[in-house]
């Protein structure tokens, strides 16, 4: 039998925190069911604050994506972390609170609570009441699940899914200090997480949280979670079902006003609050975890070694030319003076601090992360639309974001994206452009939909810009992407390339995971 104490203590220690009024030893000396008494409606409730993990995935992915080059050599990284995740290396330490570690802890931590509250409302008979404390549990534990499988694991695949290896499926609350926990195979993750998110869905109710309904699963998140769901999973006629649900009829009322958000003093810090704020239609979901993603995506010093250079922005980001105009100020996503020497940033990731020590200041860095918003589901909606050939259907919906989120006057038509990108070359790393070539495990069958992929891939890497998802797009298209270092003059130099299929797609497991006997993802490289 293997040691699996150590993930014993990485998968629950969530748990730990919010139940444990015992010390570490205690916890370890007693099953967890008997530490505390989850017995009535409110402990149930107030349990579920917990199900949403306390870090993010956001730092691991996005400097393992496209959105990083190495400025210079002046700048230092945050740690060791850093350096390796940049470079695709087995991350050996979790010297940062935004480490993989830290994220695989915290999100077992927050499925062990939702366990937690399953667990409690079955031993209450299941009443109605508790409905919808239910289907709040439910979705959190898909939601963990879904994000740790998309990280830790490869892309899913029709062909490969059932052999490729996934992660475990946590689905009940532990009752012994030394359980054993198997890698289930990718394709059977995603039906135990389907299975959550359907029967979440039924269940879960706006009026739980009347106060502060973002801050959890309310309807429109949990629909907008099952968009992007279906998404990866390849069922394109649920996605456009449940986006749907999000958008309405008319999903331009549900849409960031990105003008108004231009039209904000541009201090970081005031534009990263506004963003954030709940009173937006567009947000949907949002947490409050311990990250410094606020530092490292804003304008502070902090790891500017690796970054989202202006190289990138101009040629494929936020600042690049495209079908609405050639002009940076086209985009309502540029920043005015938000530049320090080569970094260009968008401000999502507001900056906050609570003091654990007032007097010797010091306790952890917070940030406010929106997890789904109405723009990221438009545009999940719009390439479904894509991959079923409904490309007047997806050019309407691309034309609702443009006209939100750039200045254009221009209208596009299947035709006019067709032509704009066929005439962009294709990406080189000392020749960057938007359009890189694309590796989908299912066949694209016309140079029309390629061309209308490229389009909405390019729009979806601007709206997502420091949110960690363009790492899942590039596993989900097999995009070949460089590892490039650029000097004062910004001449490239490749260090690496992640090839198609490559298995450092797959971020390794935490190091004491593996170390306590859990299978590490397999590497050649």
């Amino acid at each position: 039998m293997m040691d699996m104490k150590k993930i014993y203590i990485l998968l629950f220690l969530g748990v730990l925190l919010l139940l444990g009024n015992t010390a570490c030893n205690d916890f370890l000396d007693v099953a967890p069911d008997s530490r505390t008494q989850i017995d009535s409606e409110e402990k149930i409730t107030k349990l579920l604050v917990s199900a949403y993990p306390d870090k993010l995935f956001i730092f691991t992915t996005e400097t393992s994506s496209d959105n990083t080059d190495w400025r210079d050599n002046t700048r230092t990284s945050v740690s060791e972390v850093q350096d390796q995740l940049f470079l695709w290396q087995d991350v050996q330490t979790n010297a940062t609170n935004d480490s993989p570690e830290d994220y695989w802890t915290a999100a077992y931590g927050a499925i062990a609570s939702a366990n937690h509250a399953i667990r409690a409302i079955d031993e209450m008979g299941n009443p109605a009441s508790l409905n919808p404390q239910m289907g709040e549990a439910l979705l959190c534990r898909a939601y963990g699940h879904f994000c740790l499988v998309n990280v830790f694991a490869k892309h899913y695949s029709a062909q490969t899914g059932e052999s490729d290896l996934g992660i475990a499926y946590a689905d009940k609350p532990e009752t012994t200090a030394n359980p054993y926990y198997e890698r289930l195979s990718v394709a059977e993750v995603y039906r135990r997480i389907e299975s959550d998110l359907l029967n979440g869905l039924e269940l879960v109710d706006d009026n739980l949280y009347p106060t502060a309904p973002k801050y959890h699963f309310n309807r429109k998140a949990a629909y907008a979670f099952a968009a992007r769901f279906y998404l990866y999973y390849k069922k394109y006629d649920k996605v456009i079902e449940y986006a749907n649900e999000v958008l309405g009829e008319k999903p331009e009322r549900v849409l960031r006003n990105m003008k108004e958000f231009a039209s904000l003093p541009t201090a970081a810090q005031t534009r990263a609050q506004y963003y954030g704020k709940s009173q937006h239609n567009a947000n949907l979901l949002i947490s409050s975890p311990i990250s410094s993603v606020c530092n490292y995506f804003g304008n502070y010093g902090t790891g500017k070694r690796y970054l989202h250079s202006k190289k990138i922005a101009i040629n494929e980001t936020t600042q690049s030319p495209g079908p609405w105009g050639v002009y940076t100020g086209d985009l309502y996503y540029l920043s005015p003076g938000q530049y320090d020497d080569g970094y260009v940033f968008s401000p999502k990731n507001p900056y906050y601090f609570e003091y654990t020590d007032p007097v010797a200041r010091t306790g952890y860095t917070h940030t406010l992360n929106v997890a789904f918003h109405t723009d990221e589901t438009l545009l999940c909606r719009a390439e479904a639309y894509i991959l079923l050939q409904q490309y007047d259907n997806a050019t309407a919906d691309l034309n609702v974001w443009l006209t939100g989120h750039t200045t254009s006057k221009v209208i596009l038509t299947p035709e006019l994206i067709n032509e704009y990108y066929k005439g962009i070359e294709y990406y080189r790393a000392d020749d960057p452009t938007p359009k890189k070539e694309l590796h989908p495990e299912d066949p694209i069958v016309s140079e029309l939909q390629e061309n209308m992929l490229h389009c909405l891939l390019h729009i979806r890497r601007i709206e997502t810009i420091h949110e960690g998802l363009r790492w899942f797009d590039v596993k989900r298209y097999n995009i070949v992407i460089h590892r490039r270092h650029l000097d004062e003059n910004e001449n490239v130099k490749v260090l690496d390339t992640l090839l198609e299929n490559d298995e450092r797609r797959a971020i390794q497991l935490p190091a004491s995971v593996i170390g306590a006997g859990m299978t590490p993802n397999p590497r050649t490289k």
